[in-house]
């Protein structure tokens, strides 16, 4: 996967510029993170990547590379 292609997807699914992301990015500490940006985040992860994830298994997820490897392990 592509990391700096993820980071462009996740910013544009909570709309934020993606110059502000990084893999190390706490998303649940961004100002824009609210239940509607979770459910653009999960969206997004079900239509570029085909999977889904369950909301027990996110809720163990604290930055973007933790998205990241879980996307990667699951394929």
């Amino acid at each position: 996967m592509n990391t700096n292609s993820f980071i462009e997807h996740f910013a544009e699914a909570i709309d934020i510029e993606a110059s502000r992301l990084s893999t190390q990015t706490e998303f649940r500490h961004l100002e824009e993170w609210d239940s509607l940006a979770y459910m653009s985040v999960i969206a997004m992860i079900d239509e570029e990547y085909s999977m889904q994830i369950e909301q027990l298994e996110f809720k163990k997820l604290a930055t973007l590379q933790d998205i990241i490897d879980y996307i990667e392990k699951s394929k």
